[in-house]
């Protein structure tokens, strides 16, 4: 048995892929968002192995920044498309208030 670096690799939790957040880019935005959400479960939960855990928190990261990014485009998606004239109004997003 030699020392490669495949063998020196710890093995990948089960249904994770070697791209950061798993294969999060054929994913839609709502697909990620609920895969980030069964590995919180699962985390949360806190039986999984060292290296499961260890796993599937790179992919909830990888989930999280590519989430984060779509949210980002979007919002500069919704500041160009609402313009007071020639200038562009950035106007946050408000969410309804609820009644109490």
């Amino acid at each position: 048995m030699g020392d490669s670096p495949e063998e020196l690799r710890p093995a990948r939790a089960e249904g994770a892929s070697s791209a950061p957040g798993g294969d999060s880019a054929a994913l839609s935005f709502e697909e990620a968002l609920d895969a980030l959400e069964g590995i919180v479960a699962r985390l949360e939960q806190g039986d999984l192995p060292l290296e499961e855990a260890l796993a599937a928190f790179e992919q909830g990261v990888g989930l999280t920044r590519r989430c984060a990014a779509e949210l980002d485009e979007a919002e500069r998606r919704i500041e160009i498309l609402v313009r007071d004239g020639e200038r562009a109004v950035s106007r946050p997003f408000a969410a309804p208030e609820e009644a109490d």
